[in-house]
């Protein structure tokens, strides 16, 4: 399993490379943005741990140019900003997961093999699911409403498979937070609420029925009316 760390600060790579070596990973590192965005899109890793601020181009940056070419690898941010907004910046950019500096390496290791392991997973479930009028396929990252294609986040990619995992069942927005974030339930953040009115949007293009409802008090559910 090979992971890319993509961070500046030479003493904060080389820990968080040799902790991760130490638990059987395979590590290259990067040490500015540019070197890591051209890593990344070279060669196939398990999981990109990737600073925030980084020289060449920023972190978001970066991620942002891989969700652009669709390469949906897993991405660890790290980062110095820790408040529920900056959280919410990097989750709903296109991230994973958002681990907050300093951090203990425990931590990190623990988050980056729930990460591997859940991308392995995904890998060998079934690769398509289909409902009403709508079918999303995890093999190619396409999602059709009859026969239009639906360009989606990976977030939002990602809800609309647990949703459609689970058709016609009330989910939780703890289950939604912890299955598609790896990240504990924080009750101050809105970025659940944010990907669903998003993927409402891409869903109900042109006054298409709508298939994601609320539960007041309990989550969403995806089902006809």
């Amino acid at each position: 399993m090979k992971i890319l760390v993509i961070e500046d600060d030479l003493t904060t790579r080389e820990f968080v490379a040799r902790g991760l070596r130490e638990h059987g990973f395979v590590v290259d590192e990067a040490e500015d943005g540019h070197q890591g965005l051209m890593m990344a899109t070279s060669c196939e890793y398990q999981l990109i741990v990737l600073d925030r601020m980084l020289p060449q181009l920023d972190g978001l940056k970066v991620l942002a140019a891989l969700r652009a070419t669709e390469n949906h690898t897993p991405v660890l941010i790290l980062s110095a900003m820790d408040s529920v907004e900056d959280r919410v910046v990097g989750l709903t950019a296109g991230s994973d997961d958002y681990l907050t500096k300093p951090f203990a390496l425990a931590e990190l290791v623990a988050r980056a093999k729930i990460l591997v392991k859940r991308n392995q997973l995904v890998a060998i479930v079934s690769s398509e699911y289909s409902y009403d009028d709508l079918r999303l396929d995890i093999k190619s990252h396409r999602v059709w409403r009859g026969t239009r294609l639906i360009n989606l986040q990976q977030k939002e990619f990602l809800l609309l498979q647990y949703l459609m995992e689970h058709v016609e069942s009330v989910v939780s927005r703890m289950s939604l937070f912890e299955s598609v974030w790896s990240y504990h339930f924080d009750p101050k953040t809105n970025v659940i609420d944010v990907h669903i009115a998003n993927l409402r949007k891409k869903l109900e293009f042109e006054g298409e029925p709508s298939l994601i409802h609320t539960v007041r008090g309990a989550g969403y559910v995806l089902r006809r009316v």
